[in-house]
């Protein structure tokens, strides 16, 4: 998975990670199609979580950034804000995304940051803007995730994964 050297985890979090045998920076890595579009976290809490991502390779046929590249940074960041909230015991699965472009962009990197709107039990849901170099709103979407209970296939996968 991506490399996440820069992440920054709440201590408690990794330390509750690490009695697992489970890598928390790779476990909460972009994944293989978050690295391919080169998005990286570089922070991370259920209270916060900021990630950026290139346009230039991300982009559709008129050169403007693909909506679904930011919805794929949108869906990454959020999930990684469900997973913390839920911790180790849940895994977040994402059940409703709605993404809304504001303006286009051509080039540089563009920033997300995933916001808690309620945490609970069984739902987590994370609005995440995002903006272009210049600070401005490029894509404003919501993400709810299902927290379901770690069933032993899971704690293979994460083990496998992290």
């Amino acid at each position: 998975m991506g490399e996440q050297q820069h992440v920054k985890f709440p201590q408690e979090v990794i330390d509750e990670y690490a009695a697992l045998g489970v890598d928390l920076p790779a476990l909460f890595s972009a994944g293989h199609l978050g690295t391919r579009m080169g998005v990286q976290i570089v922070e991370a809490s259920a209270d916060r979580v900021v990630g950026t991502m290139p346009v230039e390779g991300n982009t559709q046929p008129y050169g403007l950034l693909h909506g679904g590249a930011s919805a794929v940074l949108a869906e990454t960041l959020g999930s990684v804000g469900s997973m913390l909230h839920a911790g180790s015991s849940k895994i977040a699965v994402g059940v409703d995304l709605n993404c809304t472009h504001h303006r286009g962009v051509r080039s540089g990197l563009v920033t997300g940051v995933a916001s808690p709107l309620h945490r609970g039990r069984t739902t987590a849901t994370y609005e995440i803007v995002i903006s272009d170099e210049a600070g401005r709103r490029v894509c404003t979407a919501r993400l709810t995730c299902l927290l379901r209970d770690v069933n032993p296939s899971d704690e293979a996968r994460l083990r496998a994964a992290g």
